[in-house]
């Protein structure tokens, strides 16, 4: 009997609809669940349309095939969708420095399955990720080549690392002016080296590190710190030094304390901070005072000697919370010799002279806008600050003569020369106030050395003839100005007789809107301002790779490291 009616209308779903005498109506069922009436006229087709439309939770029983995707389940990712967050999860592990186990955690592919509502998502192998990493390191990589290939100068800064397995490694960062006139810089590498630091081995590190990036004829300077085989190694490759004018202001600063009189109360702040800092239960009794005090918590900071501005921030620290201190160590039984009226008036002072010292040395410290073109200015400046007044004390005299006494002697090392040149070629400071009066005409006479130099004078085609050549060459040998120095000498006029722009302008947005008035300059400035005044940026480098190459990650084969830290570099502005 038609397979008992159909199962009875669907196991009980529909029914027959009841005339009003009583009777049933076998041509209209009725639906149980929402009471909606549908012709029948033996056909199933739309009654289980019906159920799985609008009743799918009952319809997946009655016909599985038809079942309704709910929100609860979703179809598996596709095969795009898969490849997109396996390079993504690799972008990201380089990126933010992660280490590659992080996709054998459990509690990462449990995140990963609710973030993509996929039950049955498991992240990628490491393998997998580890073969993306390096694909993603040969795409990025191609994109800074291809930067390099559309320069004409590059500038290297370069220094070593060691790990705390105790491996050696040398980083060096590129530094470049691109057609648009912005400032770019990315790292080049942080390869392993096996040599002991003599100057050969170090000048063989740089210059490989150039052939590889085929840059040996485009780098213009290499930036170092004041180490004794690096200043050896600087004289044996064929590109200007530029010693870090960083570490050249931190010696100064160290020398000079320890010939003024500040020692002794330096001393009694060592320990006065290493008492709270070894001691929680020292350190919970100053951070309750400082409460009590109505000021903020905030722990005292001890003074590193390879650490920039350190001693500054642990003076500045020590005065702020000069009460709570006092007041803490009153209560306590110690062994400590607290510090004397006078000596925290010398802390005031102290303070007082180092401040300007701390802007300068994060001002030359930056790698995002021009910064060899401040060194002089800012030289200029520590000069003045550092006048002895009526008012200084003996020990306040005798720290700001040692300063000028050392800033001299280690500023008669750098590359002053190039130094000069960067200055008089950045708008802001073309006036060239901070060299001394007796060099400035010195320094445009340069100048325009350079642009005789790089004009093509002397070069001569077959069309012109013997007649032509032997007339120009009797021109070069006279006394008299060519046509073409007259022209130079013009150039170096019309740039003089510019104004010079403020201090906040950008001097690379004045030379974008000026290079074609200036053009012969411009391919000099384009030299000489991407130069950077410090080894900072290698410092940054390094603290990165400090982040990868940790306890639990110490026998990271090298070539690793170099792609990790590399990609950490380039990424990090996306």
């Amino acid at each position: 009997m038609e397979k008992q009616e159909q199962d009875g209308l669907l196991d009980g779903e529909f029914k027959y609809k009841k005339n009003t005498d009583g009777t049933i109506n076998k041509h209209v069922v009725i639906c149980t669940h929402c009471s909606k009436e549908f012709q029948f006229h033996r056909s199933y087709s739309s009654l289980k349309y019906h159920l799985n439309a609008k009743h799918a939770f009952v319809g997946a029983a009655a016909s599985p095939g038809l079942r309704q995707t709910t929100l609860s389940e979703r179809r598996p990712l596709s095969k795009s969708s898969l490849d997109k967050l396996t390079d993504n999860i690799a972008k990201w592990i380089a990126k933010d420095c992660r280490p590659l186990s992080i996709v054998e955690d459990k509690g990462f592919a449990d995140v990963l399955k609710v973030a993509s509502q996929d039950a049955s998502y498991k992240p990628p192998a490491r393998s997998t990720i580890t073969i993306r990493i390096h694909e993603l390191y040969e795409t990025e990589k191609k994109k800074k080549e291809e930067a390099l290939v559309h320069t004409e100068c590059v500038a290297l800064t370069g220094d070593h690392w060691t790990t705390v397995s105790n491996d050696n490694y040398l980083g060096v960062t590129a530094h470049l002016i691109t057609e648009t006139w912005g400032l770019t810089s990315f790292a080049l590498t942080i390869m392993k080296t096996e040599e002991r630091h003599f100057a050969e081995a170090c000048a063989e590190q740089f210059q490989t590190v150039a052939r590889n990036w085929s840059i040996e004829e485009k780098v213009t300077t290499v930036g170092t710190d004041s180490a004794r085989y690096m200043i050896a190694a600087a004289r044996i490759m064929p590109f200007n030094h530029m010693p870090c004018t960083a570490h050249i202001l931190q010696r100064c600063i160290t020398v000079s304390l320890t010939d003024s009189g500040f020692v002794t109360a330096l001393a009694k702040c060592r320990k006065i901070v290493g008492h709270f800092k070894h001691s929680p239960a020292n350190t919970a009794e100053l951070n309750a005072e400082q409460v009590s005090l109505g000021r903020k918590q905030e722990p005292l900071a001890q003074d590193v000697p390879t650490r920039w501005n350190s001693t500054l921030e642990m003076v500045k620290r020590l005065i702020r919370n000069q009460t709570a201190v006092t007041a803490t160590l009153d209560k306590q039984k110690h062994k400590l010799v607290l510090l004397t009226p006078p000596e925290w008036d010398k802390l005031q002072r102290l303070e007082t002279l180092l401040e300007p010292c701390r802007y300068v040395t994060e001002l030359l410290g930056g790698e995002a806008y021009v910064s060899c073109s401040v060194v002089l200015p800012a030289f200029c400046h520590l000069r003045r600050v550092m006048e002895v007044t009526d008012e200084d004390p003996a020990y306040v005299v005798r720290f700001k003569e040692k300063f000028k006494e050392d800033l001299a002697s280690r500023q008669a090392h750098t590359n002053y020369a190039w130094l000069q040149i960067a200055t008089a070629l950045d708008p802001r400071f073309k006036d060239l106030r901070s060299v001394p009066k007796t060099d400035r005409e010195a320094v445009w006479t340069t100048l325009a050395g350079m642009l005789h130099e790089d004009s093509p004078r002397g070069s001569h085609t077959a069309e012109e003839g013997p007649a032509k050549k032997r007339l120009s060459l009797l021109q070069m040998d006279s006394d008299s100005e060519s046509e073409e120095e007259v022209q130079q000498d013009r150039a170096i006029q019309r740039y003089r007789a510019e104004p010079c722009t403020a201090l906040e302008d950008c001097p690379l947005q004045w030379w974008a809107a000026h290079a074609g008035a200036h053009s012969q300059l411009a391919r000099l400035a384009r030299r000489y301002l991407a130069t950077p005044a410090s080894t900072v940026p290698c410092e940054r480098l390094f603290s990165v790779a400090g982040h990868i190459v940790n306890k639990k990650r110490s026998a990271l084969h090298s070539e690793n490291v170099d792609k990790l830290v590399c990609l950490s570099n380039w990424l990090k502005d996306e």
